[in-house]
């Protein structure tokens, strides 16, 4: 009976417990949201005590509906680079989380470029100079909150990120660790020696004592107290988001690529034994760590996925829900020449432009509602094309072979359209995953494989099936003459020019 798993899935938004069986189905599930605090402009924090009850309450749930003795293992996905700092001896939070979004550090981060930081940190850790990653995050907090640096050089505090926070709370301060895709986002750990960077940890003035032992992605990670939720059961499973949900949707060979579309879009490519060298500014990351040896992967991201849906349903007005884009894109007209770059951020990989604009381009007096948004849903397409293309340039130059297909997950997998488009943009097969639940499946897919309840990765991979599978239908000129459109909008809003 003890063939179920249960996945903690903490995110940005909300915080959720799935119970998956031994196939691999969800089955019992319970969500609570998060609050979002923004203490001043460009500032994002989470309170990590709400986190922590959210946590407690959610698990109760479940194992309550499913009992106890029929969970063999617990595992945990997370928000990534959400950094947090907190009493060795109490557990109690010493500032509130701040979260990947936030971008209090871009002085800091600044300097570090000036300083001639990047080709070090980008060689080491296959990152970015950037407020994004938990590095300059730890450093403002050592800084600003009263006592803490000398507090952390006694070893009295420890830092991490959610995962870390949550092993320490849920083993009742037993365990100060984290995995090693957790760790590979901090902007302090070398990914090839697996091992926190001492030139990084000296310039930014984190006394080692704070940071947490890091583990397999797939191994032992301590059992819950009975006071977290009940139960007393054994964590076997630890992953970031992207890395899980890449778990979940089986990439687990080289060349195999996800992608999750939620406000943003997350591209992971399994790279295999290789730490692929971005000429791109993709970001080499670890996507697994079993046994001591590491998997790595080629991340990018697109700032506006469904983020451009909710912009034109709620600053536009042009449909009253985000399911009404699907009815009315399918009322535009295909020759409308509308193009819509949803720049409202900046552009990211490749084009890397934060002067640039958002533009809705090629407008006439025939131009309709159903263009535009139709446009804003092609522009996704377009933008995953320009990230695979660049991702794939970076993977041929490492050796890695090709694959045609992209699976894909996430709230803008339901619109029919959008999918059928992408397909066509890209020009190969899109496969949409089985269930939603990719993150928190990847997450039991973890932990079960520790527990005997799953088989390996090559059996994961056989009994992968879409739910739906969508082919290209375009022929290759429109796709093409399409897609020479999108290069030459997104020239056009470059910097402001538009």
């Amino acid at each position: 009976m003890m063939g179920h798993i249960l996945a903690i899935d903490q995110g940005t938004t909300s915080t959720r417990a799935i119970v998956f069986d031994a196939a691999g189905r969800p089955g019992a599930s319970a969500a609570r949201p998060l609050t979002q605090i923004f203490p001043q402009p460009g500032w994002v924090e989470h309170d990590p005590n709400e986190i922590w009850r959210a946590v407690r309450e959610v698990c109760a749930a479940v194992v309550r509906e499913v009992g106890a003795a029929n969970i063999a293992a617990v595992g945990i996905s997370n928000q990534r680079e959400t950094t947090v700092v907190w009493d060795r001896a109490t557990g109690a939070p010493l500032h509130n989380a701040i979260v990947w979004q936030d971008r209090r550090t871009a002085p800091l981060c600044a300097d570090l470029e000036r300083e001639g930081w990047g080709a070090h940190i980008t060689d080491v850790t296959g990152l970015l100079i950037d407020p994004y990653f938990s590095a300059t995050k730890l450093a403002w907090l050592l800084d600003n909150v009263p006592g803490l640096r000398e507090r952390a050089a006694r070893g009295e505090v420890c830092f991490g990120t959610v995962d870390s926070y949550l092993l320490f709370k849920l083993t009742g301060g037993a365990l100060h660790t984290t995995d090693a895709t957790n760790a590979a986002r901090t902007m302090l750990f070398d990914i090839r020696k697996g091992a926190w960077d001492p030139p990084l940890l000296e310039r930014l003035g984190v006394p080692p004592a704070i940071l947490p032992e890091v583990r397999d992605t797939c191994g032992d990670f301590g059992q819950t107290q009975d006071e977290a939720f009940g139960a007393v059961l054994p964590i076997r499973g630890v992953a970031g988001d992207q890395q899980a949900a890449a778990k979940g949707q089986a990439c687990v060979r080289p060349s195999m690529i996800k992608a999750t579309y939620g406000t943003g879009c997350f591209v992971v490519a399994n790279t295999g034994d290789s730490k692929a060298q971005s000429a791109n500014r993709m970001l080499s990351t670890i996507l697994s760590q079993e046994r001591g040896v590491r998997t790595f992967a080629l991340e990018g991201a697109i700032f506006m996925a469904g983020a451009t849906i909710q912009w034109l349903r709620d600053n536009l007005g042009l449909i009253a829900a985000a399911a009404d884009s699907e009815a009315l894109a399918r009322e535009a007209n295909p020759e409308s020449g509308v193009y819509l770059v949803p720049a409202f951020q900046g552009l990211g990989a490749p084009v890397w432009d934060a002067g640039a604009r958002g533009s809705i381009l090629g407008l006439s007096r025939a131009s309709t509602k159903a263009d535009i948004v139709a446009a804003g849903l092609e522009s996704v397409a377009f933008q995953t094309r320009d990230l695979l293309g660049a991702m794939r340039e970076d993977m041929a130059a490492a050796g890695i072979g090709e694959n045609d297909t992209l699976r894909v997950d996430g709230g803008m997998t339901d619109n029919v359209w959008a999918m059928q488009r992408l397909a066509d943009i890209l020009g190969e097969s899109v496969e949409v995953a089985p269930i939603p639940e990719t993150t928190a499946l990847g997450a039991a897919y973890f932990a079960g494989q520790a527990a005997g309840v799953y088989g390996d990765d090559a059996e994961l991979a056989k009994a992968w099936a879409p739910a739906r599978r969508y082919e290209p239908q375009m022929a290759a000129a429109e796709r093409e003459a399409r897609y020479a459109g999108w290069l030459e909008a997104v020239d056009r809003v470059r910097s402001g020019r538009a």
